[in-house]
Formats: C-alpha cells, sequence, structure tokens
C-alpha cells in the first residue's frame, strides 16, 4: 500500500477511534495526560508497524490492543516504583483493579467508557470555554490547531484552556466515571449545555467569514447520537438530539450558490434533508412519550419540528410555535427566547401584537447589543411602513454582528429600504 493511502487510512480510523482509546487509557490510568501519550504511541506504532506487515482486519482493534497494553506495563511500572506490590493487589483502587481485569482480558462496555470521558470532560468544575475545548479535543478528536480555527481564536489560547482544565480536573481527583444519581441531573446538564453550545456554534457562526461551520455540528450531533444510544431513557437527551438533527436537517438550504446566508422563510425546502428530519421527529416523539414536554431541549425541538413538517413556508403553523414559546420562556426564562417568540407572535398575528413585545426587550436593555434584536426590530418596522426607521436598525444590527456573511445581508435588507 503506498504511504499517501496508509496516512489516509490511519487518520481515518484515528478520529473515529481516538475518543475510545483516550476513554479507556483514562479509566485504566486516571490521567489524562498519559492516555493521550499512549494514545499517540498506539498510533506511533500502527506507523512503523503496518507498512511492512499490512494493515490489520481490524484495525481500531490493534490500535486498541497496543494501546491497553502499554497502559498495563506503565500501571506495573508504577507499582514497582511505589514499591508497594502486595498493597496494591489488595487496594481497592480502580486503577489497580483495571490492571487485574485486563491481565484475566476482562473488558468493559466501550460505550460506557466514552460516556464516563463525556461526563470528565464536561464536568461543572471547569468554565464553559474549557469544557467547550476539551470535549472537542478529547471527543471529537479535533486537534488544538483545528479547534482554534473553529473558534478563531490563537493556538495557544485553545492550548491554554485545554492545559487549564487537565490540571483542573487532576487537582480535584475528578473520578473518571459517571456520576452517581444524586449528581446525575446536574453533571448531565452540563454536558448538554456543551454540545447545545458546540452545535450553535457550527449552525451559526458567531464570528468569522461563514456563515455555518458544518464541522462542529457534525461532531455536535455525532456526540449526541452517542450520548442517546448510551441514555435512551433520558428526555432532555432525546430532545437535544432531536434539536440537532431537525436544525442540521436544513444546513444544505441554509447558504447560496456564492456562500450567502439564506433565511429561513426563503429557502429552497427541496434542499432539507428529509430523512434526517424523520430521525429528529421519531427522537422527538420518544423525549415526549418519556413526559418531556417541559424540558426546554424538547420545546425547542418541538417548535424546530414545526417548520420541518411545513413543505411550504406558507403552511408553518406559526401560532402553535408562539405558543411553544410562551411555554419555553416559562421554564428557560431569557431574553433571547422573548425575542424568538416575538418573532413568532408577528407571524401569527402580525407586527402590531408583536411590537410591545419588542418594546419591553428594549426597556430590559440585556440585548442592547444583540443584533438580532434590531434585525427583528427592522423587520417589525417594514412591516409597518416606518422604512427609514427600518433600514437604520438593520444599519445597525449589522454593525454589531461579527459575523460577515449575516452583516453582508443585513445591508442588502437595508439597501433594498
Amino acid at each position: 500500500m503506498e504511504t499517501r493511502e496508509l496516512q489516509r487510512r490511519l487518520d481515518t480510523v484515528w478520529r473515529m477511534e481516538s475518543p475510545r482509546l483516550i476513554a479507556r487509557l483514562a479509566r485504566m490510568l486516571g490521567d489524562l495526560d498519559s492516555a493521550e501519550e499512549l494514545a499517540q504511541d498506539a498510533l506511533v506504532a500502527a506507523l512503523e508497524h503496518w507498512p511492512s506487515h499490512g494493515v490489520p482486519d481490524n484495525p481500531a482493534a490493534w490500535l486498541m490492543t497496543t494501546a491497553q497494553r502499554r497502559a498495563i506495563d506503565l500501571l506495573r511500572q508504577r507499582r514497582l516504583h511505589a514499591g508497594k506490590h502486595e498493597a496494591m493487589a489488595q487496594e481497592p483502587d480502580h486503577r489497580g483493579s483495571v490492571v487485574r481485569d485486563h491481565e484475566r482480558e476482562v473488558e468493559d462496555d466501550i460505550g460506557d467508557d466514552l460516556l464516563r470521558l463525556l461526563f470528565v470532560a464536561c464536568h461543572p468544575a471547569l468554565p464553559a470555554d474549557a469544557r467547550v475545548a476539551l470535549t472537542l479535543r478529547l471527543l471529537c478528536g479535533l486537534s488544538t490547531a483545528e479547534i482554534a480555527r473553529a473558534f478563531l481564536l490563537p493556538e495557544p489560547t485553545i492550548a491554554q484552556r485545554i492545559v487549564r482544565a487537565k490540571r483542573t480536573l487532576a487537582e480535584r481527583g475528578v473520578a473518571f466515571e459517571v456520576p452517581r444519581r444524586k449528581a446525575l441531573p446536574q453533571r448531565l446538564r452540563s454536558v448538554l449545555e456543551v454540545l447545545y453550545l458546540v452545535f450553535n456554534e457550527g449552525y451559526a457562526a458567531s464570528h468569522g467569514d461563514d456563515w455555518m461551520r458544518p464541522a462542529l455540528c457534525g461532531e455536535a450531533l455525532r456526540l449526541g447520537r452517542v450520548l442517546a444510544g448510551l441514555m435512551p431513557a433520558s428526555a432532555p437527551v432525546l430532545g437535544l438530539l432531536a434539536l440537532m438533527e431537525l436544525q442540521a436537517s436544513r444546513m444544505n438550504a441554509r447558504t447560496g450558490a456564492d456562500g450567502a446566508a439564506v433565511l429561513l422563510m426563503d429557502q429552497d425546502r427541496g434542499r432539507w434533508d428529509w430523512l434526517q428530519i424523520g430521525r429528529g421527529q421519531a427522537a422527538l416523539e420518544k423525549a415526549l412519550a418519556l413526559g418531556g414536554e417541559d424540558d426546554a431541549y424538547v420545546l425547542q425541538a418541538a417548535i424546530a419540528g414545526c417548520h420541518a413538517r411545513a413543505r411550504r413556508a406558507a403552511q408553518t403553523d406559526w401560532p402553535r410555535i408562539a405558543q411553544l414559546y410562551a411555554q419555553l420562556a416559562a421554564v428557560m426564562p431569557s431574553p433571547v427566547v422573548e425575542l424568538n417568540r416575538t418573532v413568532a407572535v408577528a407571524r401569527a398575528q402580525g407586527p402590531q401584537a408583536a411590537w410591545p413585545l419588542l418594546e419591553a426587550l428594549q426597556e430590559d436593555g440585556r440585548l442592547d447589543d444583540y443584533a438580532p434584536l434590531q434585525a427583528v426590530r427592522g423587520d417589525l418596522l417594514e412591516q409597518l411602513g416606518r422604512r427609514d426607521e427600518a433600514r437604520g436598525a438593520f444599519e445597525r444590527a449589522a454593525g454589531l454582528s461579527g459575523n460577515a456573511r449575516e452583516r453582508d445581508a443585513l445591508l442588502a435588507r437595508a439597501a433594498n429600504l
């Protein structure tokens, strides 16, 4: 096999399997840095071994076996250096037990290891930006450079976040396990928040020249599917998965041939992924059957489901969407939710009905520097026939936007007035 083809296959296997490798090694060693180092050692071993011996029938299993053997050797060295052979044999510490288990060829389910690592990477002790960076690094297999490019940040900034996050986890002695029942709700909430943040940044990039970053959406979706497979009776998990599936189904229609943004009501719905919509609707139905009708993620998925059911923009059930946003505002109070409700009310009842809601948000002040508020204001003013004021609102929205594609779309609307 040519070197280039071998490298391509190895890169693919690594991107798919490195999270499982690191998850298994982290549980064995209780140490993220050592886990990443040994996973990289297994990759180097493959680069040395496969050109002369050929790619194994099961490359993932080869990498896992190689990495585990090295982890067992490292744990034996640790025991020897500590001079506690007999004590470690009796010690109920999870790392020692893992060595003995592997020496007896006892394997745990790989999926459980991924779930453990997901909960560790999204630990509430870490700031949100560190959780996102660590999740993308460990569970999505993205390099530090790739994460930095995705968020338009300097590579050293991302590297420092990851290093600090690992140090915090080590200092706190965070266990590599799924939280106990009492702590599960809070920890699961943190995991879902991270997936939500990653997906949203991919779906509507906050900064840069691109309207979307599909790779981030794809990674969040992949983790959401893994989590739903491991926690199939969790309404919030299924709700978030449904939301991501339904939103992602529209991605092909969200940009034109020139990369310009295409807003929801102007999209060619024939370009939506109707198979993905079916998956999202199925996840939503399961979440509702589990009693998740008041969960924030389930409600957002229900709103996305209303859009997905409309084969034409004119068929959109805006009264139902406005009702769902009112429910969402009750369980997740937020000025952004209220702004979205304002849009739905305007569509369902007209701009006059929505204007008092917008005025309340302006008086609130928390969205003063939020571009979408000014964009909605411009839209309502245009519908009310106040074109000069509408043009000013769109221009102000463009000035507040950090995304080049969004800015261009807003300036185009201003120019049309």
